[in-house]
């Protein structure tokens, strides 16, 4: 049974930075683009960053280039993403996603393209 854990979420203030986490258990986690997506309230769930096996090849979304970091520990079949610089418009629900589409340098940015996901951990900035 695959599972993929987030942690890390809380409430921050603006400006600030948080380190999300998610454990994955299940699946050969090397072999699985990782992705974090966010979800606030009243929008669809939205893209936020991938990295693909070895962690190669990223891709950003414009909102959080520059200010977030995406990265893996395939030893501890974990996925990281570094939030700095934070602002009300990153609080949102975020998302843990693997896909194994694509070989390994491949960067799904569809959600249609990751077969598993997480529970999801709040993110809340106040300003």
């Amino acid at each position: 049974q695959v599972q993929l854990v987030e942690s890390g979420g809380g409430l921050v203030q603006a400006g600030g930075s948080l380190r999300l986490s998610c454990a994955a258990s299940g699946l050969y986690f090397s072999s699985y683009a990782m992705a974090w997506f966010r979800q606030a309230p009243g929008k669809e769930r939205e893209f936020v960053a991938v990295m693909s096996w070895t962690g190669d090849s990223t891709i950003y979304a414009d909102s959080v280039k520059d200010r977030f970091t995406i990265s893996r520990d395939n030893a501890k079949n974990t996925v990281y993403l570094q939030m700095d610089s934070l602002n009300a418009e990153d609080t949102a629900v975020y998302y843990c996603a693997a896909s194994n589409s694509g070989g390994r340098y491949s960067v799904p940015r569809a959600k249609s393209l990751f077969a598993y996901w997480g529970q999801g951990t709040q993110v809340t900035v106040s300003s």
